[in-house]
């Protein structure tokens, strides 16, 4: 239904009504039923619906959206429109706007609540996107898109999103002179209690080494390896191998004996190179405030005439790779499949024809990066990829995808 009311609010499509006592109902959405209270008017002026009969289809659209009751009241329709002699061409397009509003819609009121979030939203991150930003990374899991592609898309507006640090990072992610710096929440299998004990000691009094954090903290061995193994001790000047020494050092000089001692310097652990930092960071936080993973690829997929993302142009046929991050089967697109693609310049959406679909179903669903030929296609200022083939493409680590099955 949201797709013939834009075209014909884009002028691309005549508005027309499917019977003429509808128009007084349908003008204002352009002869597109949009909201419920349209639907129940439609049924009472089209079908002779009384009041109860109407309340019978608004409970049948309900939360609870029921099939057998929508069946039974398809056949209550399209009874009272031959009684009204309405041609059959205009019952079809009227039962099935109606049954397709059963499988998703809203309210009138509801839409407007939604659109108002909607705004505001847009609003915010428009002219206060370090807010925005931080505010959805700590209202995680609320939200579509997973904190790996917030981050990356706060960095491509502009917005600096600083890692985990232990004498810097609270539980939830803050607002640092005009930057996110990430919260230890974000670090994966670190306890609330834990996080929480590093904040509080934190604003007592700052930590002078890995080895007093672990003692004011009560950090055991495991929940330090992790710090050290996303980078959050790179405060005390050690990279991520050095950290990870030293944490293991801090837990075999325990006790008495070796109170007041510092701990070894020096670690004999080769660094990690900066592709291993993007893979640790998949691994213990979810997402990295460093490069994208896609990044470390490029010069290969270069070779190979894969595009970044952000090159595409309309009617080219295209190679492109990304990693998955939604996942989209609509059971109003008719078996159509829409995959999110994310690089290190953007995204792009390729669509999935429902045969094509069918034939690479356990690559596309199992995949987490992927390398698709298509044709590129544009419409109101958004591209998107018409695939025809995919392969994968073999990777260190996974981006987290959103998936609606």
């Amino acid at each position: 239904m949201t797709h013939p009311y834009l075209e014909r609010r884009q002028g691309r499509e005549q508005v027309r009504y499917p019977h003429p006592n509808l128009e007084p109902i349908l003008k204002r959405t352009l002869g597109v039923p949009i909201f419920q209270e349209q639907l129940l008017r439609v049924a009472m002026v089209a079908a002779g619906f009384s009041g109860g009969e109407a309340e019978e289809l608004r409970r049948a659209m309900g939360f609870k959206r029921s099939a057998e009751r929508m069946a039974a009241i398809e056949t209550k329709l399209r009874r009272g429109m031959d009684e009204r002699g309405i041609a059959s061409d205009a019952q079809e397009e009227i039962v099935r706007s109606i049954t397709s509003f059963a499988l998703y819609g809203f309210p009138e009121s509801h839409a407007a609540s939604f659109a108002l979030i909607v705004y505001a939203s847009a609003y915010l991150k428009a002219h206060h996107p370090t807010a925005f930003y931080a505010a959805l990374l700590n209202a995680w899991p609320m939200g579509f898109y997973h904190p790996a592609t917030l981050v990356k898309d706060a960095q491509r507006h502009g917005v600096e999103v600083r890692p985990v640090d232990v004498l810097r990072s609270g539980w939830r992610c803050r607002w640092e002179d005009g930057a996110v710096r990430l919260g230890l929440r974000y670090v994966h299998g670190l306890a609330r209690a834990a996080g929480e004990a590093v904040e509080r000691e934190q604003a007592r009094a700052r930590f002078a080494d890995p080895a007093d954090l672990a003692r004011r903290c009560g950090l055991g061995d495991e929940p330090m390896a992790r710090l050290a193994h996303v980078g959050a001790l790179a405060c005390f000047g050690l990279t991520r191998r050095q950290a990870l020494w030293q944490a293991a050092e801090v837990a075999r000089r325990r006790g008495p004996l070796f109170d007041g001692l510092p701990p070894q310097s020096g670690s004999p652990l080769a660094e990690m190179t900066s592709l291993e930092e993007t893979v640790a960071d998949y691994a213990g936080l979810h997402l990295t405030t460093g490069p994208h993973l896609m990044s470390h690829l490029r010069r290969g997929l270069d070779r190979q005439g894969i595009r970044p993302l952000s090159a595409l142009a309309d009617g080219v046929a295209v190679r492109v790779a990304g990693a998955v991050i939604v996942r989209q089967r609509p059971s109003t697109a008719h078996g159509v499949v829409f995959l999110t693609l994310e690089d290190e310049t953007g995204m792009v959406q390729a669509i999935v024809r429902p045969e094509l679909f069918r034939a690479q179903r356990t690559l596309l669903v199992t995949t987490p990066l992927l390398v698709i030929e298509g044709t590129v296609q544009q419409r109101d200022g958004a591209l998107s990829v018409r695939a025809r083939r995919f392969r994968p493409l073999p990777a260190d680590a996974a981006v987290p995808s959103h998936d609606f099955h």
